[in-house]
């Protein structure tokens, strides 16, 4: 079977996290007495803290004020998933381990921070479904840039061309993309109409084969 490298998103694709950073975010505004523009959630999904910040929310343009901002809308984060609890979306855990089985490399790339995704990969006990994580905390340039997913594939070891992207949002296929990958769309965050350059869209990912995905290559 041909060798490919599989490329995945976080937020979205691997955990169903929407709801435990959109209450993040409200409880960090009720803290500083800041409002939220409305749809400020949708307009903002995939994007760095350090561009959802000043860009989104418009709360600050100031570099240190919005790295303690993010910093303790994360920490929000964290508590909320370590009393919650949080599940991988369904099909998840049989996908990745079909491609565990295949001994395709699997690597995380994502715009959340690093400790996010392993408070959450302990959490689920996906820890030894990846090879490798690509956070915020690695990049300096968040989607659309490149430079995640492009970094992600380094560490596999594999050519951009030779890896699939797992994306939920716009704005990550868009960089996907740009480093020169194929792309899964799952309808987790937009409609299936709206995802027009995915190569293949998917409701959950157990629906692929990795036959399919192979064929590709």
């Amino acid at each position: 079977m041909t060798k490919w490298g599989a490329v995945f998103d976080w937020d979205g694709v691997i955990i169903d996290s929407g709801r435990f950073h959109e209450k993040s975010w409200e409880l960090l505004a009720q803290e500083e007495g800041r409002p939220l523009p409305e749809n400020y959630f949708g307009r903002g999904f995939g994007m760095t803290n350090q561009n959802f910040i000043p860009g989104v929310l418009r709360w600050t343009e100031d570099p240190r004020e919005v790295a303690r901002l993010g910093d303790r809308k994360e920490e929000l984060y964290r508590q909320l998933i370590k009393k919650e609890g949080i599940e991988p979306l369904p099909g998840v855990k049989r996908w990745l381990k079909s491609l565990q089985a295949e001994g395709i490399p699997c690597a995380v790339a994502s715009s959340t921070c690093r400790l996010n995704i392993v408070t959450a990969l302990e959490l689920t006990g996906l820890q030894d479904c990846f090879s490798a994580i690509v956070a915020v905390d690695d990049i300096r340039r968040g989607k659309p840039h490149p430079e995640v997913f492009l970094r992600a594939a380094e560490k596999i070891g594999m050519p951009p061309a030779r890896c699939v992207v797992f994306e939920d949002t716009h704005i990550g296929m868009e960089a996907a993309r740009a480093a020169g990958m194929r792309v899964v769309g799952v309808l987790t965050t937009h409609a299936a109409h709206t995802l027009e350059g995915a190569d293949r869209i998917v409701g959950r990912l157990d629906e692929l084969t990795v036959a399919e995905i192979a064929a590709w290559f």
